[in-house]
């Protein structure tokens, strides 16, 4: 947060639906948090370990009996690698249990040093930072990957690959409650959107496009914002994109778009057309007012019109952003689309 001030709001929520199917400039109620975090599989202890990079390191069924084993969290550095700068990775694996099938689930990971890609069963679910030749550290980033759950072998074993790269001193997943966890009796989006987003610096509107020629396209998390993920202490635009599939079961309701919370102003794009923005957006060049109204503190909820989403077809969000001080992007959640009636509905707990 940019001011270390504690604010109590208590307001009765006006929920507008404007002709446009936007919510623009509003401070509309905050989703309820995901309720308590509960973790389900410890995954601290000993892990599969080699030095190197290989791609196929990252496969379920890649056969790594002969690996050394390491304990995580803990650096290499520490367990006979000392003085060791480079790629290294780390693999393990877990089954659920007939209580934990249906359920969505987090990987954490907590600290690691300096870059990572994560692999669910050979499937990306998340990375921070910038391999060579785009290094970029992040080794302040703490790592928390959504699941998407198509990427589970509910009734079998699920395999962890951590690809890392090190640049100087200690290395590796240094430290954190290392685990795989899931609320309970908390809100989740009908189609969660957190994980791996395109993104690029700069303020180019081509990238409103359905394309994947962008150049200087680059991955982050979302939520979490950008400066611990390689971009420390960069102010001004920045795009973010996420293609996503939309299934046919919701094509007779209507969504709302949860973005969180974004550091400092936002124009934001469904399939290439505009359904909503914070902040004041009526400038030359570049904004010179885009905090007076604290808008990196309001929750982001749009309205999307139905007619915008393709049902049973891949859709892509775009989300212009302008940082004009300190931290910056898109960095609290919960990201994803829910329906209305859900909105409504867990909401109306709170």
């Amino acid at each position: 947060m940019k001011h270390n001030i504690t604010v109590t709001v208590i307001s009765i929520v006006l929920f507008v639906l404007i002709t446009n199917g936007c919510i623009e400039n509003q401070n509309p109620p905050p989703p309820p948090k995901s309720g308590t975090e509960k973790l389900v599989f410890d995954l601290s202890g000993r892990w599969k370990f080699s030095l190197g990079d290989e791609a196929k390191w990252k496969d379920e069924k890649f056969d790594d009996t002969k690996w050394e084993k390491v304990y995580v969290p803990s650096s290499w550095e520490n367990q006979g690698f000392h003085g060791y700068d480079g790629y290294a990775w780390y693999r393990t694996s877990f089954k659920f249990t007939s209580e934990t099938k249906d359920k969505d689930f987090y990987l954490v990971l907590g600290y690691v040093d300096d870059v990572d890609q994560t692999f669910i069963n050979g499937n990306l679910i998340g990375v921070s930072g910038g391999f060579p030749n785009d290094y970029r550290t992040a080794y302040n980033a703490f790592r928390k990957y959504y699941i998407p759950k198509e990427f589970l072998n509910k009734d079998g074993e699920n395999v962890i690959a951590v690809r890392i790269f090190d640049d100087e001193l200690d290395g590796g997943i240094i430290s954190g409650n290392v685990g795989l966890y899931t609320y309970e009796g908390g809100f989740e989006p009908d189609v969660n959107l957190s994980g791996i987003w395109d993104f690029k610096t700069g303020d180019d509107s081509s990238f409103i496009k359905n394309d994947k020629n962008n150049s200087n396209t680059f991955q982050l998390m979302v939520p979490a914002h950008w400066d611990i993920q390689g971009y420390g202490d960069y102010d001004g635009f920045g795009w973010y994109k996420k293609s996503f599939y939309l299934p046919k079961d919701f094509s007779n309701e209507s969504m709302i778009l949860l973005l969180g919370k974004i550091d400092d102003i936002d124009q934001t794009f469904v399939n290439g057309i505009l359904v909503g923005s914070t902040g004041k957006w009526n400038f030359e060049n570049i904004p010179t007012d885009f905090d007076s109204n604290e808008e990196y503190r309001i929750n982001r909820v749009y309205s999307v019109p139905q007619k915008l989403l393709k049902y049973g077809e891949t859709n892509t969000i775009v989300v212009r952003v302008y940082d004009g001080f300190r931290n910056g992007g898109i960095y609290d959640g919960p990201v994803g689309l829910i329906t209305q009636e859900n909105y409504k509905k867990y909401y109306g707990k709170k």
